[in-house]
């Protein structure tokens, strides 16, 4: 079933945001806290800093209603700079890859694509971009290819 959720991004503090919003809400992550140390090697990708191993690249909360608020580090060492009004996206989850790209289209038109769709490690089929109004996007489609 498709899905929306909030996705956060701190300056290395998405553990220490996270462990108050699961006090604040009564409720427990979804699965374990991925963390960049997770990632396998890429080719052409240059190795983290040993200080970014340990940061969070992936965590969920389920908060009100079946909403779940996901959140990441996002490390200067990969190129981000956090700042208020870039450190949250609007995550959409759709059925299916056809629809996802139909999303995905219509989004990005007159917007900037920030990661071409495509098949990512952990599973899913996944890009994201900032609409021409400035509002992020991520997709995250878990339908297989044929």
């Amino acid at each position: 079933m498709a899905t929306v959720s909030t996705y956060l991004n701190f300056a290395n503090q998405t553990e220490e945001a996270f462990n108050f919003y699961k006090s604040v809400f009564g409720t427990e992550f979804m699965g374990e806290i991925m963390r960049f140390k997770d990632i396998p090697p890429t080719e052409g990708m240059p190795p983290l800093p040993e200080a970014d191993l340990n940061l969070v690249m992936h965590v969920s909360l389920p908060i009100l209603g079946g909403h779940l608020l996901m959140g990441t580090d996002a490390p200067e060492s990969m190129g981000f700079k956090v700042n208020a009004g870039n450190n949250v996206y609007i995550n959409l989850s759709p059925d299916t890859r056809e629809e996802t790209q139909r999303l995905f289209k219509g989004l990005s038109e007159g917007g900037t694509v920030e990661q071409e769709l495509q098949d990512m490690f952990w599973g899913d089929y996944y890009g994201s971009c900032r609409d021409k109004f400035g509002v992020q996007w991520m997709f995250n489609c878990a339908e297989k290819s044929n």
